[in-house]
């Protein structure tokens, strides 16, 4: 359902894809919902910020700000020292923008920013896509309004009476993606299916919006252990950040196998529907977007992560029967190429790991975020 009523929204958080992509989908249900909505973001100066919010049509502004979780002590002064500035910053922007509500999506730059907005009384509602909350959004939860969250049972730090499980929204044209599968799904069930060609088997390769070189460097290795009648029939699309984009390439090339290898991928949408398997870091919103298209995936979790939370993102997708999950530190390609063949080779093992995928996903958590606002805006 549409409203004719127009919403000023200013959303806040970013430094990396993880935390923005959500911030977009939010977005971008308030305007399905309310077609006048306006939409501000405020975050960060970096590329992955500015660069993402242009592809998506949405105007931004930028503060000068800095994190202080694990800095050396020159950055944390830096950090310090800024912070009053940056206050001044988002104040500013706040009166020039007049926001009737303001979400917070995780990074430094969100403090700042929230902080400002319920000094002048405006609604906040902050939104926490890990399983062990970051370090802005533990501070901010004594602040803010409503507290949403990603994953059951991750907000044991917060207000309860604050708190509501949403889950972790996802871009609509995944969404869309999400429909589309369901309904080829549908018709298989009913005997409506095209004559196509044998497909090859499809690995999508993810480490994230810098990429991961330790699976850079692995994956082809593991690739290597495989026997050649599987590598026929199987086609790598790879992710690789922009300093191993080459390497990788003559990695796939020595051992003969179709590859495509590009350093970052704009068209989510059209790479996940190539999908059978995913291979990726266990990132909150790459397990949220795989798990509403129901792709089963191999996680091996980024080991330097704060607080070791994408080894507990994963966990949950594991326990639900979705996922396997590998260390780093121990993983070998031998280990991982055992783990690999007899899923390649199991078409009813990776149907099972689907849809138990798909029953851990939350499809409607944009909705419920939105849903979240309004209750603060009383609309």
């Amino acid at each position: 359902m549409t409203n004719k009523k127009t919403i000023r929204l200013m959303l806040t958080g970013g430094g990396t894809g993880g935390h923005l992509f959500p911030a977009v989908a939010t977005a971008q249900q308030f305007q399905k919902q309310f077609p006048n909505t306006e939409v501000l973001f405020v975050g960060t100066n970096r590329k992955v910020d500015t660069g993402s919010l242009k592809n998506y049509g949405f105007a931004s502004r930028t503060i000068d700000c800095y994190g202080i979780k694990g800095k050396n002590p020159y950055q944390l002064l830096k950090a310090i020292v800024t912070l009053p500035r940056a206050y001044m910053q988002a104040l500013k922007v706040i009166k020039e923008f007049k926001p009737d509500v303001i979400v917070g999506v995780g990074g430094y730059v969100t403090g700042p920013v929230i902080s400002a907005a319920k000094s002048m009384g405006i609604p906040a509602v902050i939104h926490e896509q890990n399983s062990v909350p970051g370090l802005a959004n533990r501070k901010l939860g004594a602040i803010v309004d409503t507290i949403c969250l990603s994953l059951p049972g991750s907000g044991t730090q917060f207000n309860q009476g604050k708190v509501v499980y949403t889950g972790n929204p996802v871009r609509s044209d995944i969404l869309e993606l999400a429909c589309q599968k369901k309904e080829t799904d549908a018709k298989k069930k009913t005997g409506a299916k095209k004559k196509t060609g044998a497909k090859k088997k499809t690995i999508l390769i993810l480490g994230g919006s810098q990429g991961a070189q330790a699976i850079n460097n692995l994956f082809p290795k593991v690739v290597g252990t495989l026997s050649g009648e599987v590598i026929k029939e199987l086609k790598i699309i790879h992710q690789t950040g922009d300093k191993d984009v080459e390497g990788v390439r003559r990695a796939y090339d020595i051992i003969n196998i179709e590859a495509q290898v590009e350093p970052f991928f704009t068209n989510m949408a059209s790479v996940y529907s190539q999908a059978d398997l995913v291979v990726s870091r266990a990132g909150a919103t790459t397990l949220a977007e795989i798990s509403v298209l129901g792709i089963p995936a191999i996680l091996i979790p980024y080991p330097y992560a704060a607080d070791n939370h994408q080894e507990k993102n994963g966990d949950y997708y594991v326990q639900g029967g979705g996922a396997i999950q590998f260390i780093q530190k121990s993983l070998t390609a031998e280990k991982l190429g055992s783990a690999l063949a007899p899923l390649l080779s199991d078409p009813e093992k990776l149907k099972k790991m689907s849809v138990a995928m798909k029953k851990l996903s939350f499809p409607d958590a944009a909705e419920q975020i939105v849903s979240c606002c309004l209750k603060r805006m009383k609309v």
